[in-house]
């Protein structure tokens, strides 16, 4: 039974040493990355871009995959070893042209991070008729992990790191109406594709972990960055992030530099190996007050990824119980 399975590591803190103001070039000082192939979507934005630099600056090749790759060139076109590649994650059919495309190089790859997502976005449907942040910031995630399994599993000790937000705390999976078929709220159905990606690492991580492959979740902190694109400033103003003049103002937020850190770290750190499954903020494991047990629980976790590889059509594992 799922729920029989301990999903995660404990869900507490093991002291990495860094911290909230921790950016993502302290946490890879002193790691060398040559020769290791990393991919990022929507690594060329926020704080994927910071991501990129942080990874391609410690010697990683940096597969940065995105929607907009004319964009992607201007912001990381330069950066030795970054590899650009259009990725529209709402779209399935690109979803798999991309991963046939690295899967065709025969490469291996020891590090995933799903960095790309759309945040209260105006109501949308996209591929069949499915709410649009739950697809792009979950489904299309779960379907291009599925697709690229043989080249995580030929890696020989990969991560994927699935970053969510402190956002999952609004809503756990609304099983009565995922789509939102019966009337939208921008962030509920930003805080339930929130949570769907702290349940995806979970099971992700206790179906992968025998081949090797280990799955994080993660809130990068508050940070301002074309995240809010789709925000009016006066709900930013309203919320004390910004002044009138759209400057920020709320001590909490970090920079890009800082909201960056914890995905590197999960991808990288060597305190991390043998463990996966947990949900981390600020540089470390969270400790378990810090994200909502329906995030983390097996039986949720369990019947999302049955719900999403009967949505996508793609399940690397149909044959595991």
């Amino acid at each position: 039974m799922a729920d029989a399975i301990t999903l995660t590591t404990p869900q507490r803190k093991i002291n990495s040493g860094f911290g909230k103001r921790s950016t993502a070039a302290d946490v890879l000082r002193g790691i060398d990355l040559s020769g290791t192939w990393a991919l990022v979507t929507g690594g060329y934005s926020g704080i994927g871009l910071e991501t990129t630099r942080a990874l391609a600056g410690a010697g990683a090749r940096v597969i940065v995959a995105g929607r907009r790759p004319a964009e992607a060139e201007r912001t990381v076109g330069d950066l030795p070893g970054v590899e650009i590649a259009e990725l529209d994650l709402g779209d399935l059919d690109s979803v798999s042209r991309f991963a046939d495309g690295f899967l065709a190089s025969g490469r291996a790859l020891p590090v995933v991070i799903n960095n790309a997502g759309i945040m209260a976005s105006p109501e949308r449907r996209v591929g069949p008729g499915w709410e649009s942040q739950f697809a792009t910031n979950h489904l299309g995630h779960h379907a291009l992990v599925n697709r690229l399994w043989p080249a995580l599993v030929r890696a020989s000790g990969a991560r994927v790191i699935s970053v969510s937000s402190a956002g999952h705390r609004g809503s756990p999976i609304r099983w009565d109406d995922v789509q939102f078929e019966r009337g939208y709220d921008k962030w509920l159905a930003y805080s339930q594709a929130k949570t769907a990606n702290v349940l995806f690492a979970a099971w992700l991580d206790r179906l992968g972990r025998d081949a090797g492959v280990r799955a994080f979740s993660l809130h990068p902190g508050a940070i301002l960055t074309p995240l809010q694109r789709h925000l009016q400033r006066r709900e930013m103003v309203d919320r004390g992030w910004v002044d009138a003049e759209g400057r920020g103002i709320d001590p909490n937020f970090k920079t890009p530099e800082q909201g960056a850190a914890t995905q590197v770290w999960a991808a990288t750190s060597p305190l991390l190996a043998g463990l996966g499954g947990a949900y981390c903020q600020d540089c470390d494991i969270a400790d378990a007050s810090d994200v909502e047990e329906y995030a983390i629980d097996p039986e949720q976790a369990a019947r999302l990824w049955a719900y999403s590889a009967e949505l996508t059509g793609v399940n690397a594992f149909a044959d595991v119980p």
